[in-house]
This record gives C-alpha cells, structure tokens and sequence, in this order.
C-alpha cells in the first residue's frame, strides 16, 4: 500500500458548493477563507470539497465561469493555509447518490458520460498544474452493484483524458453501496501509480445516522448508544434500516464496539491496496448530530486509532452543519479532544 502524503488528516467541506441551494449568497457565505485558517489551527492537512455540477454548468452543459472561480478561491485559500485539497465531483449530470435529487440515466447514457468526461478535462487542464496539493475524486458514492463493471469503465476513460492535461495528479476512485469498503475489491485495476481507492465509513450505520430523517424506514426518535452491545446494534439495524450495512455476524452479542470491529472490516481493501500498490483513504466518516457529543468523540477515537495503525488517511464529514458539523456550537465542550483524533 503507497503512501497519500498529505491527506491523512482532513475534513469536508459538504454543503457549500454541493447539497445546497446553489445561489451566490450560499457560495460567498457558507464556508469563506475564515474557515480554511481555522481548519489548519485544529492541525489537519487537508479539506475535502464536493461540488455539484449545476456550480459550473447550465443544464445544456455549457460551463459558468462564476462558478469556476470558488474553486479557484478555495485552492488559493489553502495555498495561503499550507493545506493540501481534494476536488469531490459530487454529483453529475445525469447521476446523484441521494434518489431525492431526480438525476438519473447516467450510466446507460453516453451523452452524459460524454459530459462528464468533458468536465473532468476542464478540470484538469484548469487544475492539473496544481498537482502538489490537489487531488481529484471522480464521482460520489455510486450507489448500486449492478453498476460496477460500466463504472470502472468509466472511470478508467476518464482517468485516461484527466492524463492529457494532468499526468502525475492523485485520482481517487470509490466503488458501489456509496463506496463502501466491501467494494474495493472490485475497484478497477489502477490505471498507473497516481491511483487512490476510496471508501466511506458509517459503520455502524445503526450509531452513526441514528434518527436519520432520509432514511425511509427510520425511527426519527430511535436513539442508541456507542456503548451498546452488539445484539442491541443488530436489533436496531433490523428494525430501522433496509439498505447495505456491516453486520454483527462473528462477533460476541454482549460485546460492544471496539477496535477490532474496524480493523475486521477494514482488513480485506487494506489487502488489495497493498496487492496493487495503491493507496487507501476514506473520504467520509462521521457521527450525526442526533448522538450526544461526547458518544461521537468516542466512536472517533476508536476509528481513528485504527485509521492510523494502518496508515490510512480521511476525511471526516463534516466541517459545519450538514447534520455532521464538527464546528457546530453544540461540540464546544469536546472539540478540542475529537480533532486529536480526525
């Protein structure tokens, strides 16, 4: 497994340039050079930016050079900061992981690939120069399994014009259930040695969205501890969620969330990333605001302790708001104990 030097500690910047109302006041408001210098006082190394399409393209795919410029903006900020910066494309034309947002259709459409790989060219050759402290992340989360052999295609075709203009840029590469880190396996061979693989962590998922409103089949009232017992996690797994989630198979029902959890689950990518020489990074883990402050800090000290026995690097999610913010009021009091753990 190579080394991501320079992306180990981070932290995301969801909810400015993605999952938003995309209007001006949000991008000159919602996260501003203020926030870049405060990131770099917690001591992280890095920040995690998803975009959406609609900040630089109209919906005929014709670029808005405005848009463009936050992105500009945000790269120069961490210059200044001596942070390094990873472009999320969050959502694409033609596909989004949240159903709620009605982009569908990517996936058997070459137009809308077309229009993807074009937006990643413009990144690129926008971009590619700063390779020193960028890194660029293809596309979040793909949701299905089914879509995994047309999504490695793509991807390994995108990578391949990303190369014309940016031949030494970090690319990082997720895999299906919402990258989950069951689907490493299955990510494309790495297209040469600039190639990262990226999952997500929520695990587990009973803990981290407790109360989720989003969750379809959710108790928005559902609470539960960090310090629950296994049987009590599977139980509230099974009763408040139907979608793809680690279970607690193996594992004692009177044990209760430890190191070993993490190191179990994450032992099969950390595997195939040093098999093909690759690094391994998790672009998004966190704790809901519906858990108490002082359960989150727990949680990320047990996953961060196992994010650095093995070297991996992350980002959590998120900065401010979102359900996740780490900069909220309501985590004054633990703060400054969680960021030794991010």
């Amino acid at each position: 497994m190579t080394d991501f030097t320079g992306f180990k500690h981070g932290v995301n910047l969801g909810g400015w340039l993605s999952q938003c109302d995309h209007t001006t006041k949000r991008y000159d408001e919602f996260v501003t050079r203020k926030d870049i210098e405060v990131i770099k006082g917690w001591g992280l190394d890095h920040v995690r930016v998803p975009v959406d399409y609609e900040l630089v393209e109209e919906n005929d795919g014709s670029y808005k050079e405005k848009g463009f410029v936050y992105i500009d903006n945000v790269i120069s900020w961490c210059r200044e900061y001596g942070l390094n910066m990873i472009l999320d494309l969050h959502r694409t034309f033609g596909y989004s992981f949240y159903d709620g947002d009605n982009e569908h259709g990517f996936f058997d459409s070459e137009e809308y690939q077309e229009r993807f790989y074009k937006l990643w060219e413009k990144f690129a050759e926008r971009y590619g120069k700063n390779s020193d402290m960028l890194a660029f992340e293809l596309l979040n989360e793909v949701t299905k399994k089914e879509y995994c052999d047309t999504w490695n295609d793509i991807s390994y075709k995108c990578i391949e014009k990303i190369r014309k203009y940016a031949p030494d840029i970090k690319i990082l590469v997720g895999g299906y259930y919402n990258n989950s880190v069951e689907a490493v396996k299955d990510i494309a061979m790495p297209y040469d040695e600039n190639i990262v693989y990226n999952f997500h962590c929520y695990e587990p998922l009973i803990f981290t969205h407790q109360g989720a409103p989003w969750i379809p089949t959710m108790d928005t009232s559902y609470r539960i501890s960090v310090k629950a017992s296994y049987k009590e996690m599977d139980e509230g797994s099974r009763n408040n969620i139907e979608q793809v989630t680690t279970g607690f198979a193996g594992y004692s029902e009177d044990a209760v969330l430890d190191e070993q959890y993490f190191e179990d689950i994450f032992a099969e990518a950390i595997e195939v990333a040093k098999q093909r020489g690759v690094s391994l990074y998790c672009g998004e883990y966190g704790v809901i605001d519906r858990a108490a402050p002082e359960e989150a800090l727990s949680w990320y000290k047990i996953i961060g302790n196992v994010f650095n026995k093995f070297d991996i690097g992350r980002a959590a999610w998120n900065y401010k708001e979102m359900d996740f913010g780490l900069s909220d009021k309501r985590m004054d009091d633990v703060r400054e104990d969680l960021i030794k753990y991010l």
